[in-house]
């Protein structure tokens, strides 16, 4: 078996308990059974023994995973551990939630199955984010009441955060203060912004390019690298950036793949097959087919002309856009749903391109600056 490692985003329900105002999903009330997650996992184990890679990473996410009982994760954890090692495979779980379910009965699953860590979402300031019926400050406090137990049961929380109009009015220093001086959080993500799914005023008012974000990507970077680098904060992109930049191993974004329909499949709680679960709820007629109604994951792939398109688009961004980048190697033309939900196209670089490159060049220098000065202490030491 190889050492490649596969990642497939899981959806095992499209139930959610928030109603966020740009969210790109299409909720429903379909949720897998376990015996449906059986024939899914074989699928997918029988098409990496295949393609001999030897490592699965499943992203559990929604809907809101949540809405699902932790019975039903400690039962789908067994039965995926036995399906794996009767196929020499390895497979590890990460746990995407937005904490609205949580309560310490969920503890023995985070611990058993997800090594006591998740990953979480909030945004500063929340505009967009709420519970059904609620507002925005409602789904704060209920989130940091949740995280505040998670982290007394000393469960590992990430957050993931999108930037809006009011985080960049409010500024870099703000914006960290906020997440690392007032919630204790000590690693966190920050995503580019994009208006995915159905079109509404929320996501019309999103951050997608422009001066105003690429000075706030790169104050937070030095921010971070003034405050937190040293203490151990973790900051994405810009802590996998600045170990790229000086040669350590990094696990970069997925916004970066290479050609990310080799890498990352998602299959939603209906058995629809798309590139990512951006994809998968929003854009139906970009899904790749359905797991269930195929003899083998790799028949489907192999079949589908959605994959095939999903291909081509690395060497068609070289061709046209890309070819004289300095970054080329690092970004391959950037996100392909990024530039979809902008431009109606696979066929167009990531709208995030002008923020990537200042990105680039700012952690770059800021890699050097710091191999300077520790080559310089050791010198006097």
């Amino acid at each position: 078996m190889g050492t490649r490692v596969f990642s497939l985003i899981l959806l095992p329900t499209l139930l959610c308990n928030a109603d966020c105002d740009y969210c790109f999903e299409a909720k429903s009330s379909d949720r897998l059974t376990l015996a449906r997650l059986r024939e899914l996992i074989d699928k997918v184990l029988d098409h990496l023994v295949e393609q001999q890679i030897g490592e699965l990473m499943i992203h559990w996410q929604g809907g809101e995973a949540m809405t699902l009982p932790p019975s039903w994760f400690a039962r789908a954890h067994e039965l995926i551990g036995a399906a794996a090692m009767a196929r020499g495979c390895a497979v590890t779980h990460g746990l995407q939630t937005n904490m609205i379910g949580y309560s310490p009965k969920w503890n023995p699953v985070i611990r058993e199955m997800f090594d006591n860590s998740l990953s979480t979402s909030l945004d500063y300031p929340n505009l967009y984010r709420r519970r059904r019926g609620q507002d925005p400050g409602d789904y704060n406090a209920v989130w940091e009441r949740n995280v505040r137990l998670a982290r007394e049961a000393e469960i590992e929380v990430g957050v993931i955060a999108v930037p809006n109009a009011a985080t960049l009015e409010l500024g870099a220093a703000g914006f960290y203060r906020h997440f690392v001086d007032e919630l204790g959080i000590r690693s966190f993500q920050v995503n580019t912004p994009f208006p995915g799914g159905e079109s509404n005023e929320a996501k019309g008012l999103l951050p997608t390019g422009g001066d105003a974000l690429i000075r706030f990507f790169i104050e937070l970077a030095e921010v971070w690298l003034a405050r937190g680098y040293a203490g151990g904060v973790r900051v994405g992109p810009f802590d996998e950036l600045l170990a790229y930049f000086s040669g350590t191993p990094s696990v970069l974004p997925c916004i970066w793949t290479d050609d990310c329909a080799n890498h990352i499949l998602c299959i939603d709680a209906r058995g629809h097959v798309a590139q990512c679960d951006c994809w998968v709820t929003s854009y139906p007629d970009y899904r790749f087919g359905n797991i269930f109604d195929a003899a083998s994951l790799s028949e489907l792939l192999a079949a589908s002309p959605v994959v095939q398109r999903f291909h081509q688009r690395p060497m068609a961004l070289v061709a046209r856009d890309c070819i004289a980048c300095d970054y080329l190697a690092l970004c391959h033309g950037g996100c392909p749903i990024r530039a979809f939900s902008v431009h109606g196209t696979l066929f167009e670089k990531d709208p995030h391109c002008g923020l990537y490159r200042a990105l680039f060049g700012h952690m770059a220098s800021a890699a050097a600056r710091l191999a300077r000065a520790s080559a310089e202490g050791s010198r006097s030491a």
